[in-house]
This record gives C-alpha cells, sequence and structure tokens, in this order.
C-alpha cells in the first residue's frame, strides 16, 4: 500500500512536468509487480510467469484496465498497474496450485 500511496503522490508531481504517465515513471510497475507476486512462493519460475503475466496484462489492458488509465492525475498512473497485478496475480496462484515446481 506504502508505494501505491508514494506512487500516486509522485505521479501527480512529475506530470505537470513531463506529462501524463511519462514513461520515467516506474512507480507503477514496481507496484504491479510486487501484487503480483504477493504470497507466490519464491521460485524463480514463478517469478518468471508472473513477469510474464503481469506484462501480458499491463500492455493489453483487458477487462477494464484500460479504462482506469482515465483516472486523474497520479491515480489513472498507478490504478491500472495494481488492477494488472492483481489479474496476473489471480492466475499466477492458479499455476502454483497447478503447476507446482
Amino acid at each position: 500500500m506504502f508505494i501505491i500511496m508514494i506512487g500516486v503522490m509522485s505521479a501527480d508531481r512529475v506530470e505537470e512536468i513531463w506529462g501524463k504517465d511519462h514513461n520515467r515513471v516506474v512507480i507503477d510497475e514496481v507496484a504491479g509487480m510486487c501484487i503480483t507476486l504477493l504470497l507466490i512462493p519464491l521460485k524463480w519460475q514463478y517469478t518468471l510467469i508472473g513477469l510474464i503475466l503481469f506484462r501480458f496484462f499491463d500492455i493489453l489492458k483487458p477487462f477494464g484496465i484500460r479504462k482506469l488509465e482515465e483516472l486523474p492525475g497520479g491515480w489513472g498512473v498507478m490504478a491500472d498497474d495494481v488492477l494488472a497485478g492483481i489479474y496476473a496475480n489471480v492466475l499466477l496462484q492458479l499455476v502454483v496450485v497447478l503447476v507446482p515446481f
């Protein structure tokens, strides 16, 4: 939660300088990956699968993720990656159950 709050505040501030959701802002990606790996066993295989799942949702933005980008300021920057992380985590939890390494 701390990373998300810092991300919202940071994205709000740099938006004035760099514009909306500039590629220099990566705290949203960090938050999304942390959520993806939340409660997942620490194994490199799961981390790699989690990265692939997160990037899939982050790039394609299905299931309402794109809509969250429309939120104002830092909330829009952070919210889409948070939801992408949640979706990736749910699928990764299934992978952990079905494909134990």
